[in-house]
């Protein structure tokens, strides 16, 4: 299963907004690097990972943060939507068995999470969410491009995971989750999740 990761270069002012204002931008952007780094660590280490970063001019400073060898690809122009399928419709075309996309905010988000997803896609699901308590969700899984999971879906709000779940159900497609799990957006998001980072 290939896993791509979303991220945002790590400039103050640029990344976990909500959570700058209570903490500064520059505490904000501490916190994400933490965060990034810790899902990285995460990660099954024989998984196929791609890190697909914003904005497109970041390639050098992703590179040399996370490391010369990872595979570090520019997200195209548009909303979440548009930029998810974007990546996905292309991992599929380059060979891919399956797709996982995550994001970097969701501290307990581990090995196990990944191996269920697959699991339940090669059980014959076609779509796996990993919800998120505040009604998104910190995983998708799929064997095929889906298409109609990207189009009008209401994102970063606290209806992105109804919302999607609807699309997939109204296309027939057989829908399994995860365990809800808290991602980190503001101040007591981090101070509930903070001692899980390691």
């Amino acid at each position: 299963m290939r896993i791509q990761l979303y991220l945002k270069a790590p400039r103050p002012g640029s990344v976990k907004t909500r959570l700058a204002k209570d903490l500064g931008d520059t505490e904000a952007c501490r916190i994400y690097r933490l965060l990034v780094t810790h899902q990285l660590r995460a990660i099954p280490a024989d998984s196929e990972l791609e890190l697909h970063f914003a904005p497109a001019d970041a390639g050098a400073e992703l590179a040399a943060w996370l490391g010369e060898d990872r595979t570090l690809l520019p997200q195209c122009e548009g909303d979440l939507g548009d930029r998810l399928a974007n990546g996905i419709r292309r991992a599929f075309a380059r060979g891919a068995g399956a797709v996982c996309v995550i994001g970097a905010d969701c501290p307990r988000l581990g090995e196990k999470h990944f191996q269920q997803a697959e699991a339940l896609l090669d059980g014959g699901h076609d779509a796996v969410f990993g919800p998120t308590r505040d009604g998104g969700y910190y995983l998708l899984a799929m064997r095929t491009f889906l298409p109609e999971l990207f189009r009008e879906i209401p994102w970063s709000t606290g209806q992105t995971l109804e919302a999607s779940v609807n699309a997939a159900e109204k296309a027939k497609r057989k829908v399994a989750f995860l365990e809800i799990l808290d991602d980190v957006d503001v101040l007591s998001d981090w101070q509930r999740t903070s001692s899980q980072i390691s």
